[in-house]
């Protein structure tokens, strides 16, 4: 058995990144897109549901996706000041 092979725990465990699904929003950056992500939660007062937005700028190498794409995107090494993730796919493009 090789050393990786026998190491399991290290490799699976370096390389967990988050990674969320949100709608791009905006494509105006070259190789850049800005995904929105909503997640839904009960207001801890009222218990009403809210939403919660956060806008992610990600990394498009080809400028494929387009304003209104769900794509995946996941975490990576900050490429510029503020893009920290990467677009890995098309979840589902509107018709």
């Amino acid at each position: 058995m090789s050393e990786k092979e026998n190491d399991s725990g290290t490799e699976s465990e370096r390389n967990k990144r988050k990674v969320r699904v949100g709608v791009v929003v905006s494509d105006k950056p070259d190789k850049t897109v800005i995904v929105t992500i909503e997640r839904r939660l009960a207001h801890p007062l009222y218990g009403k549901g809210v939403a919660q937005t956060k806008r992610y700028y990600a990394h498009d190498e080809k400028n494929e996706y387009k304003v209104g794409d769900t794509v995946r995107i996941t975490e990576t090494r900050p490429l510029s000041k503020l893009k920290r993730w990467r677009v890995i796919g098309l979840v589902e493009r509107p018709v």
